[in-house]
């Protein structure tokens, strides 16, 4: 294996983990900061208040865009195996 092939498979593979955790961080970036402004207003100042919807926001994204998940993940997985015979061990 060059160094040339390392660096692109590392490279793709950052890409995508970045792809595919951005949606679930700006997910939970969104609904923690509507609740804490939601606190706030309301002077409510429960600390548990904003773990429920964060959990059903990102369970809801992971259901509806699971298969795109599962795509990217195998042909991301695909293409490495594929490549696999062009290191030449």
């Amino acid at each position: 294996m060059n160094i040339e092939t390392a660096i692109e498979l590392f490279r793709q593979a950052v890409t995508n983990a970045l792809m595919l955790v951005s949606p679930i961080l700006i997910t939970t970036i969104v609904v923690g900061l509507v609740i804490s402004l939601i606190q706030s207003v309301t002077s409510i100042q429960e600390q548990t208040l904003s773990f429920a919807p964060k959990l059903f926001a990102v369970g809801g994204l992971l259901i509806i865009g699971s298969s795109w998940l599962m795509k990217t993940l195998m042909n991301f997985t695909i293409e490495v195996y594929q490549t696999i015979p062009s290191v030449g061990f």
